[in-house]
């Protein structure tokens, strides 16, 4: 859009092509918008740009210095979006929403705002410094954000050159990362991440930025960016506190942080990786105060658990948890392990890597590149008098055939796999090599599931949803006036987003006889799945509309994690 609009203004002669050029130069070296670049350098003025725009996109301009915001009315839009498209929401009129824009013809900000709020978008032309001026009034910048300028970052800079080919002295950068600033804003980024409810903590270098983002409740979100020429000393501080090796940053390297937080333990996973402007860190943040090990609270519906429980209490047999991966497949199988931990039978797990440390439990860590595979352990655990095997994955078929062969030689065996639904879990270990009389044999139950948000219980209110959208949800006709859809509007409590928390959904496949009978005569995942629902289960998305029904979440949401039936 940003050379569309130069060249609508050339040939407008509002400016000529030779001040055009020096702007798009300007912007090569700093960024920006054409239409500001040409302001500072001097070509044209703010009102005349906000004039040319409103008659070319036939928008109406306004003054937001003029204009009586309600502070209300700006939550409708994150900060995080008003900054990225430079919008301002200015007030709301029955199902329309006025913003004020930079860019009137940025579809694509129109859209999501539409999206996102679920109103109609008035769209009107202001100022860029007008609307970063509101931006900067109304919104309040999160403590991460506005702590980052209370610290003095006036550190030795580094000797860094962009790209593969970094040259660092490591005693200049042992010195950096022992520099208070450094110090400061990573246990200001853990910290924050950590009271926040954050579950990973994502350090992302660019080729002219450095972004810090926190997933809470599995959305991810951009909290700061720290100056750039911060990122060796940061990278390498986090590597020390998780005893890795700062010399190396051309392999993938994996460590373990512990951090006391108040009176609580935390463990932070972490994992660096070399990318073409310097190293990715992730660290997954794992707390075990907020490691929910029942089952009856997890989210599974009467039938379900009912299900679940009796297949995790079988003498022998298989149990598969199924879904991607940040599922909930690890809390799930702990849940079944603390249910079934009883001091009169022996568990043992098979982990990559090993979570939580639970008690009464055996739990092996493994190690590929040692030779402690998956099928390695289950060997082994064979031989130490088991009662109860849980298997991380299920990868390959030396994995699934041991698994197997414990399940129908008198244990019981939990384990997971990656796929969609718990139907194609059966043609998934068919695809390893297992023999469909195999799996029809050892396979008790399998289990599929989801993390969807939860509304936010400060702000959740009455939401109207067409009658065309919940019946192409999966809804019935005489469902429609029996329950009312709700939605979180967004408050300081949930971060503006109207979600806190989150809940699972399942999909429980007993495998009963006729569906033992179906596997091995080869049917396919979709007959599985319509036969297991004529069985009674529920499906994915048939669990979530239950959790709209009930007021749990929205329907936007259910439909952004669950595939249609």
């Amino acid at each position: 859009m940003a050379a569309k609009l130069g060249q609508l203004l050339v040939n407008k002669k509002i400016v000529s092509e030779e001040q055009l050029n020096s702007a798009l130069e300007l912007q090569k070296k700093e960024g920006g918008r054409v239409g500001s670049n040409l302001i500072k350098l001097g070509y044209l003025t703010e009102e005349s740009l906000v004039d040319f725009l409103s008659t070319q996109y036939g928008v109406p301009s306004v003054s937001l210095c003029e204009q009586d915001i309600d502070s209300s009315i700006v939550k409708f839009i994150p900060y995080e979006v008003a900054n990225k498209y430079q919008i301002f929401p200015i007030s709301k009129n029955g199902a329309s929403l006025k913003i004020a824009m930079t860019d009137p013809s940025n579809v694509f900000a129109i859209d999501d705002v539409k999206f996102m709020t679920g109103y109609d978008v008035e769209s009107f032309v202001a100022s860029e410094s007008a609307i970063k001026e509101a931006i900067s009034r109304f919104y309040e910048q999160s403590d991460l954000t506005g702590a980052i300028k209370d610290i003095d970052l006036d550190t030795e800079e580094l000797d860094v050159v962009s790209g593969e080919e970094e040259d660092i002295d490591m005693t200049d950068l042992k010195n950096a990362v022992e520099e208070a600033p450094v110090v400061k804003l990573v246990n200001l980024i853990l910290s924050e991440a950590i009271s926040r409810g954050a579950s990973d903590i994502h350090l992302e270098p660019y080729e002219k930025t450095f972004r810090v983002r926190y997933r809470v409740d599995g959305v991810l979100y951009d909290v700061m960016q720290p100056p750039k020429r911060l990122k060796a000393a940061l990278s390498s501080r986090l590597k020390i506190m998780a005893e890795l090796d700062i010399s190396e940053r051309r392999l993938p390297q994996d460590g373990r942080i512990k951090l006391k937080v108040g009176s609580k333990a935390v463990d932070l996973r972490v994992s660096t990786l070399p990318t073409l402007f310097g190293e990715k860190i992730v660290m997954r943040i794992l707390d075990k105060s907020n490691l929910n090990l029942d089952l009856t609270k997890l989210g599974f519906e009467e039938q379900a658990l009912k299900d679940f429980d009796e297949a995790i209490h079988s003498p022998f047999g298989m149990v598969l948890v199924t879904g991607p991966t940040g599922s909930g497949k690890t809390t799930t199988l702990y849940s079944a392990l603390s249910t079934i931990n009883e001091v009169d039978v022996n568990i043992m797990t098979a982990e990559d890597p090993v979570e939580y440390n639970l008690m009464g439990i055996n739990q092996v860590h493994v190690r590929e590149d040692i030779g402690l595979t998956f099928a390695a352990a289950l060997r082994s655990f064979l031989r130490q008098d088991p009662d109860i095997v849980m298997v991380g994955e299920i990868r390959d078929f030396e994995t699934a055939e041991i698994a197997v062969k414990a399940a129908l030689t008198g244990h019981l065996v939990l384990s997971t796999l990656h796929t969609n639904d718990a139907p194609s879990t059966v043609s998934r270990l068919l695809n390893m090599g297992v023999e469909p009389f195999l799996v029809s044999a050892a396979v008790v139950l399998i289990l599929a599931q989801r993390l969807l948000r939860k509304n936010c219980e400060q702000c959740t209110e009455e939401e109207e949803i067409p009658e065309e959208v919940l019946l192409k949800s999966g809804f019935l006709p005489e469902e429609l006036n029996t329950f009312k859809c709700f939605r979180g509007k967004g408050c300081p409590a949930c971060g503006d987003t109207g979600y806190k928390g989150r809940i699972a959904l399942y999909e429980v496949m007993p495998v009963k006889e006729e569906i033992k009978e179906m596997v091995v005569k080869g049917a396919t995942s979709t007959d599985l799945k319509k036969g297991a629902i004529k069985l009674g289960m529920k499906s994915l998305r048939m669990s979530g509309l239950t959790k709209v029904k009930e007021g749990v979440t929205s329907i936007e949401e259910v439909l952004r994690v669950t595939f249609a039936d």
